[in-house]
């Protein structure tokens, strides 16, 4: 070969060499494929993608119980006071700060000024009292939480008697009976502060189209899919969130959504099986996150349904459940059995209650007592999605259908999609059914209460289990601001609840997340939701 042309051949190939780079520099940055971040600060990760068992069931926080709601509207709202970042002490939120009269009748709120919801209105005093008038005037179907301050207006039990506006930035809530666990109430997420303007806007249909103050603007919401959320550039916190984007991503089963995390597709994930556990901590790209433990995972007997009317037949099914067995097969270790239908961590627990222990020749005998000695036939829901109590529901459900069939019991295994099973569950459609609670306050009142009280039934009271010496417990304990007698008055309940056994308590997890090792600054709360405010990227 000719010099002249060897030298022509190499510009040529120099010349397409240069021009295949501009193309692939060019695909890189503008196709839809992953974008690999450069050195630097300039290209530093800013959206995180949450991935998670199943869908919200609305964005409007007082309309729903399930935690996979709170999750979200933990970062579009504020609440006048606000938990510790993994505790539930109860700290200034919206109000700075408050004061409480002698009596404990009346609390003064002074709020934080300058503050904007999403939607450019102000945030004030008339705000606060239009969302509380709101609740208050609302009924069980709608505001299910508002039992957390005695029920509606029309209510006996109602524990608000005014809430006024002193002037723009201070508000004042007149009680018409102390409640000992007033403070810790406005703290939870439900009670998240919404915008007057947006409410009146939309109607019932807030609850897509959620308006708050808090770090994150909502952006849009694919049923079953995604949601997503934005940095609010106006959040009075400066220099927060570091996140620009927050995506929460439904992928229902464990695993799939734990190869997705391994895969890149997403940042973090919920409901990381036990067993995987040992997975996660081999991959040095991926880290294991503990939750604290507040919960309870159980099965509701709804007591209006027979053959869960009597008692004996409640007392039986909880002699024939082997929680050993079920913890550990499904938990690897990192749960307790449950006693109580409140966990051990929550003030006020009652040691001294004991057990039903795994007992199938007992369990037969109150059958027969009960008129059921040749068993009967029941459905036993199970949940369809992953829950911190209750990571492997349907095959949980299992192992209990085989045991219940040792004392004669048949149990047919029913599930539905998880909007539904609520529904069903909150209108006591359900003979046997699996749930659970996480903690929204640390105050014992928000299991026993909450999810016991005839007051309840209807909302968080899926058992429809009513009796009237627990009432008037209950209702004392959330009267009395001596912490000791309260205390003492909740172990007076727990007895009344175990003898009456309209649940069995199975268990009390620690739940597993994993994410990302470069994701920093993520702080589970025990309420099982958390803002994502200080959440950053390496």
């Amino acid at each position: 070969m000719k010099k002249k042309s060897f030298k022509l051949l190499l510009i040529s190939l120099l010349a397409i060499s240069m021009f295949l780079v501009g193309c692939s520099s060019k695909t890189n940055n503008e196709s839809g494929g992953k974008k690999e971040p450069a050195s630097g600060n300039s290209s530093k990760k800013d959206t995180l993608v949450y991935g998670r068992g199943g869908d919200s069931t609305s964005l409007d926080p007082i309309t729903t119980t399930e935690g996979e709601a709170f999750k979200v509207t933990e970062n579009i709202y504020e609440t006048l006071l606000q938990y510790g970042d993994q505790d539930t002490t109860v700290n200034p939120g919206l109000a700075e700060k408050w004061e409480v009269s002698p009596d404990g009748l009346t609390y003064t709120f002074h709020l934080r000024q300058g503050v904007k919801f999403h939607d450019g209105t102000d945030f004030n005093a008339d705000a606060v009292v239009f969302n509380f008038d709101r609740w208050m005037n609302g009924d069980s179907d709608k505001f299910p939480y508002y039992t957390m301050f005695g029920g509606y207006k029309k209510d006996e039990g109602h524990v608000i008697k005014e809430v006024k506006a002193v002037d723009a930035n201070t508000v004042q809530f007149v009680l018409k009976r102390p409640q000992a666990p007033f403070l810790k109430n406005l703290a939870m997420s439900p009670f998240g502060i919404a915008s007057p303007t947006a409410v009146k806007k939309w109607g019932d249909d807030f609850r897509s189209h959620p308006v708050g103050t808090g770090p994150f603007k909502f952006v849009e919401w694919k049923q079953n899919d995604t949601i997503t959320l934005e940095k609010n550039p106006d959040y009075w916190q400066k220099g927060l969130p570091k996140l620009n984007k927050v995506i929460f991503r439904v992928i229902p089963e464990n695993t799939a959504r734990l190869n997705a995390l391994a895969n890149g597709e997403i940042d973090v994930m919920d409901g990381l099986n036990n067993s995987d556990e040992a997975t996660v901590k081999g991959n040095d790209k991926l880290q294991v996150i503990e939750r604290p433990s507040m919960n309870v995972g159980y099965i509701g007997l709804t007591t209006t349904r027979k053959p869960f009317d009597n008692k004996l037949v409640r007392q039986a099914i909880n002699y024939a459940i082997d929680k050993k067995a079920i913890i550990d097969a499904f938990y690897g270790g990192k749960a307790l059995p449950a006693v109580n239908p409140m966990p051990p961590s929550i003030e006020g627990y009652d040691q001294d209650i004991q057990p039903y222990p795994y007992d199938l020749e007992k369990a037969k005998s109150l059958l027969k007592e009960a008129g059921y000695e040749k068993g009967f036939s029941i459905d036993l829901w199970a949940m369809p999605v992953a829950r911190p109590y209750m990571p492997e529901a349907q095959k949980v459900a299992e192992v209990i259908q085989e045991s219940l069939s040792k004392i004669g019991v048949k149990a047919k295994i029913q599930s539905v999609e998880w909007a539904t099973y609520l529904d069903k569950a909150a209108k006591g459609e359900f003979d046997m059914f699996m749930l659970g609670w996480t903690g929204d306050n640390g105050d014992p009142d928000n299991f026993l209460y909450t999810l016991l009280d005839k007051d309840s039934i209807g909302s968080n009271n899926y058992s429809y289990y009513s009796n009237d010496a627990l009432h008037d417990v209950l209702i004392k304990a959330q009267t009395e601001t001596d912490q000791a007698k309260r205390n003492d008055l909740y172990k007076q309940a727990q007895e009344i609840i175990h003898d009456d056994a309209p649940w069995v308590p199975l268990v009390h997890s620690t739940p597993l997340l994993a994410a990302s090792k470069d994701v920093v600054n993520y702080l589970p709360h025990p309420t099982g939701s958390e803002a994502l405010t200080k959440v950053d990227f390496k």
